[in-house]
């Protein structure tokens, strides 16, 4: 039996089209996958266009599942990530038409995609600094290093120089032998007067 003998063509709506066209040349298998895929979609790594251009095709392959456009919008906000749809629900009044919930959340992704490029910015800046300081690191404990190296030979002589002066102040002075007194009159040493006998 044809779609005519069943039905009136000319008042048939859309929906009823869909309905038929089914019915005549999908089975229920492929329906159902297609069903679940549409109940499963999710934003995922995609962009917001990318993303609601998927959710469209299985929207119409799935009309029965969006039946109306306040449905349509609450399967696209569970579609959306957490950080979009929390944007994009916020305010005193949600989005209640699929071109509204579809701005506000390419809004809500432009600003989401400049923060990250900031907090990006700012990483790699810290990630440039603390390299730098690892390279200047080393340089400075080389040349501390060499510094130390240079300065001790200086220092090992001029405690030398002050070891010999002090040897020569205690040391050799004490060693010098100085000239014993002698008589004006001879060679002979100087006597104790009191050694002399009266004759």
């Amino acid at each position: 039996m044809t779609v005519q003998m069943r039905r009136n063509v000319t008042a048939m709506s859309w929906h009823d089209f869909v309905t038929e066209f089914r019915i005549m040349y999908y089975n229920r298998e492929i329906l159902a996958a297609q069903q679940d895929e549409f109940t499963n979609l999710r934003h995922g790594s995609m962009t917001i266009m990318e993303a609601v251009k998927k959710f469209e095709q299985l929207a119409r392959l799935c009309p029965e599942l969006v039946p109306s456009e306040t449905e349509k919008v609450r399967r696209m906000m569970k579609m959306f990530r957490t950080d979009i749809s929390k944007q994009v629900s916020a305010g005193s009044s949600p989005p209640t038409l699929v071109s509204d919930c579809v701005s506000r959340a390419i809004r809500a992704e432009y600003w989401i995609n400049q923060d990250k490029e900031v907090r990006a910015q700012i990483f790699k800046a810290k990630k440039e600094e603390k390299a730098v300081i690892k390279q200047i690191q080393p340089r400075q404990s080389s040349e501390s290093n060499q510094k130390g190296q240079t300065s001790s030979p200086a220092q090992s002589s001029k405690q030398s120089g002050r070891n010999k002066r002090k040897e020569n102040f205690t040391g050799q002075g004490q060693q010098r032998n100085y000239p014993q007194k002698k008589n004006i009159r001879g060679n002979e040493d100087l006597k104790d007067p009191r050694s002399h006998k009266v004759d």
